[in-house]
């Protein structure tokens, strides 16, 4: 089971079985690198699991996430993980004294929700 040390989920189910996890976390510049390669490793284990499954469950597809950035004082960025090269793009930068807050939210269907639970220990 993989370990998450920045994401803490807060999970919900719909109607349909649709899962639903949301998590903020919000971080100084030391642990900025750490708290994405975490997005990075979570986002590369759904799109490795579930290739070309992708999207919204209400149209067919097995899973599909909504990731922004806000750092102080900045607007808030959508941001996108990119597979070929397993990173967010675009780049968030460190400046020195500033918090990074990151709203990662994952939604599947229930084959994805049982993988994900069984790979990383959410509930």
């Amino acid at each position: 089971m993989a370990r998450l040390d920045y994401l803490e989920f807060d999970y919900s189910e719909d109607d349909e079985g649709t899962g639903t996890w949301d998590a903020i976390a919000s971080v100084t510049d030391a642990h900025l690198v750490p708290l994405q390669d975490e997005i990075v490793r979570l986002l590369a284990w759904a799109t490795e699991q579930f290739p070309g499954r992708r999207g919204p469950v209400e149209e067919g597809g097995a899973w599909d996430y909504d990731l922004q950035s806000e750092p102080d004082d900045a607007p808030l960025q959508t941001l996108h993980y990119d597979p070929a090269s397993r990173r967010l793009q675009p780049a968030v930068e460190r400046h020195a004294g500033v918090r990074h807050t990151f709203t990662l939210s994952l939604s599947g269907n229930r084959e994805f929700a049982q993988a994900l639970q069984s790979a990383f220990g959410l509930e």
